[in-house]
Parts: structure tokens; C-alpha cells; sequence
């Protein structure tokens, strides 16, 4: 990612926590922390290995504690926060931070200046800190570097006397292995073993999330160098492999440092896109094109830190993750990818998190979605070739869904699609309760069912295949969708439509931001003036300067605040919490409606830029997946969210940037 600096040594320790920066390597493993080296969170740590890509992530290396001794005085540049205590307050030597291009930290102590990078080598479970280290005055001084180290899932928290490691060590680093693994960490520096347990880290971060927020992490020793010259470069290289002591070296260091800057510049040359604001979020669509090791082939990782790839999820940010940003080959893998596990029409809702268990089809509109970012490819590309080799796929699709696949999904005799609860993106349960209850007749899930009608004749068209059903079909769903969604009191579309024991319908009349695709898709079933009042009654009621509210603060059951425990999160999350990536649909939608007016043009370009600010608030250079629905919309959820950088990024380049 490439953010400009975001510290420069004047925030408080509270704000400058709520920071916290991200690398990744291409296979779903990452590093990431604080702007001031504090992990907040059980999910921070230097190196996050993937042990089987994109999933079964593991923490090995949680940070590298500095230490520089002058005279009589140690230095310490690590911060933690212990019960009632925060120690070592290392931030206070810190000067600036700046992610740009890579994580970059500058400590001053004395006359001294130490300049920590952090990279990752893309494609494997490595992550490098190089130091520089500036003694101008050729003090003798001591540079001393001790790991702190676990092999825990990323989800868990880790305890002494739980973990416990075998450990062969040389001058050059040590190798830890349990049985889960092992963490390798080499240096230029000398390694001394002195191994002990440090207890009761806490992460701030998760106890406000009312989760297990106190761990305990391994020191098995130090790295350490004598310092008596001007200028000094040292190393630590951290891999869930075996590094070889000839390996491991300045060039190794140095060259893998400047291929990572190339293929940076790379993304951005691919594109050609023009301005910081959509070159950051080119950088940030990056990290979540991932290799999916048991498919061999690329998916979307949906959110760090904690989610893997969901097909909702790939589906939706597939066109502003490839196609804006030229990466045309990979939007092919990635639809193979899930064309390849298509089941009954159904695409996966998600992969398993160990990577070994078969997926899950719990979804009614990824397959749908599928469709749409197919129809969308072709539009970049004009790939015949490719639409041919997906069109079996997009035949298994419609044809389930007329006939009826799994989870009660079906079309009905007026052409609509039903189906049971819990598979729309509105997907929450705590127990047996469903906190939006959306079984029956949702009004996106027929709006993506007629769109992908109109896309299958479309492609169809061109491969010479008879789609007269599907001309049919669309016409019946069509001429249903008003009578059936339409809510004449309110202007705009009831969200779902049930039918009850007794057979009498009911008809959700919760203004939620689900009706704006019936506006924003390619091929919509209403006419203008409705289309106008849908996209005025989610202005009103909905927008807010980071997405879509994604239920109507007039509504009794409205929640602004996305905090807590998992339970209260859980309520909100789709009862008022803020969606960024719901921003997108709107712009395209109240640009459609409005002929794209310059006037409305410049209206959306405002919306779409108020993340410029927030590009450096949370996940720098990135956009969070969600936001309180009440004043100031603080950022929750992940902290760079999938669909929430595509839909950003598309939106700009589709619909304003033309």
C-alpha cells in the first residue's frame, strides 16, 4: 500500500493504536501492527503465515523487540501494553512513520537515528526488517534485536505452557518448530539463546471487541551487534521455511526489497490510472488477489485480518479488483476458480478455513453475481473465447434456479426468485435467530435474477446459443417486479416478500440499501420515475459520507453504533451499520438517473473522495468494511475490506472518472 506518512511523533498513544498498516505476499499470508509497533490486536504480529494458501494462517513472529545501549542507558523502541501497565513506551523515540512505500519507522536516540523497513517476498511466508542505523558521533554502542515469537491460529490467543517449541540454533538465527510448524529467523547479527516466557501481553483492540485479549509470547534469546561505525545496515529475515545460512545475505535483503517496489510500480503502470487517490486503492486491491493452493488458481481473500475468500464477496469485488485495474488474466483465474466448484448452480459461498473441508453453497445471489462479473469481463475484453468456456456454468446456474437447487431456491410461477432464510449478504444468526429475517422473495436477489437473465442472452447471443427461454423468463420477472416489490406509500421497493403458514404475504416495508441494484445493475426492471424515487429515498434515509446506512434510523429496530461484544456487533451489523461498499451502487446509480450530468458527476466525485481522508484514519491506504451508522461514523469491522476498495475504486473509474 502506499499511504503517505501518518506519524510523525505528535498523536497520543490512544489515536495513533487506532492505526495500523498491512503488506501482504499473494498467498494470505501478511504483516501487520500499529503506526507506533504496538499490536493491538491477537491478529498483529510481523510474520502471519498461510500455511495452506489462502487459509490456515498462523502467527509465528508477533514483533521484534529494539534495544539500543549508550553507556549506561538502554534504549527501548518496542511498546506493549501489559495489565494496568504500558511498557516499554518505545513510541516516545519514534519520529515519523510512513507506509509508503513499504512500512518504514524512524526512532531518534541522542544523536543516534535508526530507520526500520518491513517487506514481505511475495509468494512465501517471509517477511524481512532491514534496519539503518546512523551513529554520526561513532558512539560505541550496542544494537540488540529480541523476537517474540508464538505458532498459534490466527483466531486463538497463546499461552505458556500450551506452546512449547524445539529449538536448533547457530550464530546466524535459530529454527523453532512445533508441531504445527516452524518459524526460521536469520540475521547478520549475532544470535545468543536466553530463552524466557514474557506473560500478559493485552491488545486493546480485542477486548473491545469482547474477545480474549491477553497472550503470552516466547523470547528464545537475542540478536545482537558491537557498533562503532558512522553508518550500519543489519537484518532479520523471519520465514516459515527453512532459510539456508548462504541464502540469506545483504543481496538477498536489498534485491528482494527493490523486486517488491517494481512490482508495485507494476499494478500502477498495468492500469495507467492517474492520481493518488486511485493509485492507493490500486496498491490496496492488491493484497486481496491471493493463490489458492488446493485449486491452483487465484481467489479473493474477502477482508483482513480474519476472513478467507467468499464468493459473494470475490463476485462483487471481482470488477473493481481486476477489470479497472487491467489485471484481466486474473479475473479469469478467479472465475475459473469458482466456476470449477459450482454445484447445483450454486458458487461457494466460502472456501473452508483449513483449506481441507469441503466448501459451503449457503448463497442465493453469488452465483448471480458470478454472472454479472462475467458479463462485465466480456464488456473489458470482448473474450469470446473465454464466455464459451464459462457458458456451461452460467447454463448450470439458470437452469437451478428455475428448476429449485438447494436452500429452497427456486423461481416461481410469476418468474420471481425464492428462497429460504440466512442466504443473503444480510446473513447474520446468533443461535437459531436470524437478526434480518429475509426467506421469500428479496428484492436485490430479483434484481441480480433478471440482470443475470439479460447477460445470459447477451453472451448467449454470441456463442450462437438459443436463449428463447430466457428471453421469456426475463419478460415474466419483469412484468411481476413492480406488483411484487413496489411499496406505493413509501416510493421506493418493499425489501421482501414472504408467504405465510396461512398463505397470506407479507411485505417488509425496512428501507434498506438492498433496492439500489435495482437502479445500479447493467439491466434493471423499472422504469425511470421509480428508478429517480428509489435513488432519492436512499439519499435521504441511507447515505452517509462512507456508504450506505443499511437500515433507516426512522426504523424501531435502527442501531447506530457497531460495537461491543460479538453479539452486539452482530445486532447492528445489518440494522444501521455503514457498508463502504454500498457507496458504489449508489454513484452508479444516481449517475444513471441523472443522464450523468456534469452536476451529477461532480456530486459523486465528492462522495467517492471523502475516503481520502479516510485512507490514512484506520487501515492506511486502505478502506474499512464498515462504519457506526451514527455521527462521526467511526470505522468497525475489518480493516480493509474486499468490496469495499473495489466498489470505491470502480465507482471512480467507471462512473466519474470518464
Amino acid at each position: 500500500m502506499c499511504p503517505s506518512a501518518t506519524y510523525n511523533g505528535e498523536l497520543d498513544h490512544t489515536s495513533a493504536i487506532s492505526q495500523e498498516w498491512l503488506i501482504t505476499n499473494g498467498i494470505g499470508g501478511y504483516a501487520s501492527s500499529t503506526v507506533i509497533g504496538e499490536n493491538s490486536r491477537k491478529y498483529h504480529g510481523l510474520l502471519i503465515a498461510s500455511a495452506n494458501p489462502p487459509v490456515d494462517r498462523r502467527v509465528l513472529l508477533s514483533s521484534l523487540d529494539e534495544e539500543i545501549i549508550a553507556g549506561d542507558e538502554v534504549y527501548r523502541l518496542a511498546t506493549h501494553r501489559y495489565p494496568d501497565t504500558l511498557y516499554p513506551s518505545g513510541f516516545e523515540y519514534l519520529d515519523r512513520f510512513s507506509a509508503s512505500p513499504l512500512p518504514t519507522f524512524e526512532y531518534s536516540i541522542r544523536n543516534i537515528k535508526l530507520i526500520k523497513t518491513i517487506f514481505m517476498v511475495y509468494g512465501q511466508n517471509t517477511t524481512v526488517v532491514r534496519y539503518k542505523l546512523f551513529n554520526p558521533d561513532n558512539e560505541d554502542i550496542v544494537f540488540r534485536i529480541l523476537p517474540l515469537v508464538t505458532n498459534r491460529d490466527f483466531h486463538q490467543i497463546g499461552k505458556a505452557g500450551v506452546i512449547s517449541f524445539s529449538e536448533i540454533h547457530d550464530p546466524t538465527g535459530i529454527q523453532l518448530r512445533t508441531d504445527d510448524g516452524l518459524l526460521q529467523l536469520r540475521s547478520n547479527m549475532h544470535y545468543r539463546q536466553e530463552p524466557y516466557w514474557n506473560y500478559n501481553f493485552e491488545y486493546d483492540s480485542e477486548r473491545e471487541r469482547g474477545e480474549a485479549y491477553q497472550e503470552d509470547l516466547y523470547n528464545p534469546g537475542y540478536f545482537e551487534k558491537q557498533i562503532h561505525e558512522p553508518a550500519s545496515e543489519v537484518y532479520v529475515v523471519a520465514s516459515d521455511s527453512i532459510l539456508k545460512k548462504k541464502d540469506i545475505d545483504h543481496e538477498f535483503v536489498n534485491s528482494g526489497y527493490e523486486r517488491e517496489l517494481v512490482r508495485q510500480k507494476g499494478l500502477q503502470d498495468r492500469c495507467n490510472l492517474k492520481g493518488d487517490f486511485t493509485q492507493k486503492l490500486v496498491n490496496a486491491a492488491d493484497s486481496f488477489i491471493v493463490q489458492r493452493r488446493s485449486t491452483g488458481s487465484e481467489s479473493i481473500i474477502a477482508g483482513y485480518h480474519w476472513f478467507a475468500d467468499w464468493g459473494r464477496d470475490a463476485m462483487i469485488s471481482l470488477p473493481g479488483l481486476t477489470l479497472v485495474t487491467g489485471r484481466f488474466n486474473d479475473a479469469k483465474d478467479i472465475l475459473t476458480t469458482f466456476s470449477e466448484h459450482c454445484s447445483g448452480g450454486l458458487i461457494p459461498n466460502r472456501f473452508s478455513d483449513d483449506g481441507l473441508s469441503p466448501p459451503d453453497y449457503n448463497t442465493v445471489d453469488a452465483s448471480l453475481w458470478f454472472i454479472h462479473s462475467l458479463g462485465r469481463y466480456y464488456s473489458y475484453t470482448k473474450d469470446v473465447k473465454f464466455v464459451r468456456k464459462m457458458w456451461d456454468t452460467v447454463v448450470s446456474i439458470i437452469q437451478n434456479y428455475i428448476e429449485g437447487t438447494l436452500y429452497g431456491i427456486r423461481m416461481d410461477e410469476d418468474g420471481l426468485i425464492a428462497h429460504e432464510g440466512q442466504l443473503t449478504w444480510m446473513d447474520v444468526k446468533i443461535g437459531d435467530q436470524e437478526i434480518t429475517p429475509r426467506a421469500g422473495k428479496a428484492c436485490e436477489i430479483n434484481a441480480l435474477w433478471y440482470n443475470a437473465l439479460c447477460i445470459a442472452i447477451q453472451l448467449g447471443e454470441i456463442l450462437g446459443a438459443n436463449t428463447k427461454h430466457y428471453s421469456e423468463i426475463a419478460q415474466l420477472a419483469k412484468s411481476n417486479f413492480t406488483e411484487t416489490f413496489w411499496n406505493p406509500k413509501d416510493l421506493c421497493l418493499y425489501d421482501c416478500v414472504s408467504v405465510n403458514e396461512d398463505m397470506s404475504v407479507s411485505k417488509d416495508a425496512a428501507v434498506r440499501p438492498n433496492q439500489i441494484f435495482a437502479v445500479s445493475l447493467p439491466y434493471t426492471m423499472l422504469d425511470h420515475e421509480k428508478k429517480m424515487m428509489i435513488v432519492e429515498k436512499v439519499k435521504e434515509d441511507l447515505l452517509t459520507p462512507y456508504g450506505l446506512r443499511s437500515l433507516s434510523p426512522k426504523d424501531s429496530r435502527y442501531n447506530g453504533r457497531y460495537r461491543g461484544d460479538r453479539d452486539s456487533r452482530d445486532r447492528a451489523y445489518h440494522n444501521g451499520t455503514v457498508w463502504a461498499w454500498l457507496l458504489g451502487p449508489f454513484v452508479t446509480a444516481y449517475a444513471k438517473v441523472n443522464n450523468k450530468s456534469p452536476l451529477s458527476l461532480e456530486y459523486c466525485r465528492r462522495l467517492l473522495v471523502n475516503f481520502e481522508a479516510h485512507l490514512d484514519e484506520a487501515g492506511i491506504g486502505t478502506i474499512s468494511e464498515v462504519f457506526d451508522g451514527d455521527s462521526p461514523h467511526r470505522p468497525g469491522g475489518c480493516i480493509s475490506q474486499a468490496w469495499s476498495v473495489a466498489e470505491i475504486l470502480r465507482a471512480y473509474v467507471e462512473d466519474v472518472n470518464v
